[in-house]
């Protein structure tokens, strides 16, 4: 189900450039299908990397505004958070439980207030190699994304760096 799930998400948000549908309609489609392979009350998030270097939110739809606000403009750290970390290290970074996770002490009351207990984060990056930005996931329970799911959000971010460059 995964499979078809990405591979659908994919095609259309392929369809949807060939189209020149706007930017955030695409990044829609694509976090729709990570939430949709997350789970119910899942929340996914892209995060691009400004002309700065700074994180910026690019499309968050399950992600309240003082949330976004809170997070605007973190500079990638390999030590602070799953998205900021994965911006740095280019590697993805999962956080099953923010609670136990010292990459998470400065910000984990964020999350944690909007009932989300932990994390992952994929890096957005180009086919060589350049960190565009992140495509993180929010559980509402302890989780770690099985190969399934982690071979599925890397489809989606290859397919976010296309659409990004």
């Amino acid at each position: 189900m995964t499979t078809d799930i990405t591979k659908d998400a994919v095609e259309k948000a392929l369809y949807m450039v060939e189209k020149g549908e706007p930017q955030y309609k695409i990044l829609g489609c694509l976090t729709d299908a990570a939430e949709t392979i997350a789970g119910p009350g899942s929340a996914a998030s892209i995060l691009v990397l400004d002309k700065d270097g700074l994180l910026r939110n690019a499309y968050s739809p399950q992600l309240p505004y003082d949330y976004l606000t809170a997070i605007d403009g973190l500079k990638p750290n390999p030590h602070l958070g799953t998205c900021a970390s994965a911006a740095a290290t280019g590697t993805p970074v999962i956080t099953p439980d923010f609670k136990s996770d010292d990459k998470w002490a400065e910000l984990r009351h964020l999350p944690l207030a909007l009932g989300y207990i932990g994390a992952w984060s994929m890096p957005i990056k180009t086919t060589a190699g350049k960190v565009l930005g992140t495509f993180g996931t929010y559980y509402r329970e302890q989780h770690e994304p099985s190969e399934e799911e982690i071979d599925a959000v890397q489809q989606l971010a290859d397919t976010a760096a296309m659409v990004l460059e």
